[in-house]
């Protein structure tokens, strides 16, 4: 039987090239929203980071999503997607 390849990601906090599985994909909608993303199968522009509360606010701290996505990520949107992580998480 043939092996699948796993996809790969890179974090865009940590470089590091992880299974897709093991990430967050956050993702720019067409309207310009900044939303979690845990399908990965959202319409928009994506980023990926590993699925750490350290990885997000060091994310945050430097404002990686706002060079990544090309849009304007407020502290806000930071701590939705936060809380949102440990929502997903759980699951």
């Amino acid at each position: 039987m043939k092996q699948r390849k796993v996809p790969l990601r890179k974090c865009i906090v940590t470089n590091e090239m992880k299974p897709k599985q093991e990430l967050v994909r956050i993702v720019r909608t067409p309207e310009g929203t900044v939303e979690l993303d845990p399908t990965g199968k959202r319409n928009g522009r994506g980023a990926y980071l590993t699925n750490s509360e350290d990885v997000f606010n060091t994310a945050k701290k430097r404002d990686s999503l706002t060079r990544h996505l090309q849009v304007q990520v407020t502290a806000d949107d930071y701590d939705r997607l936060i809380a949102e992580r440990v929502k997903v998480k759980k699951r």
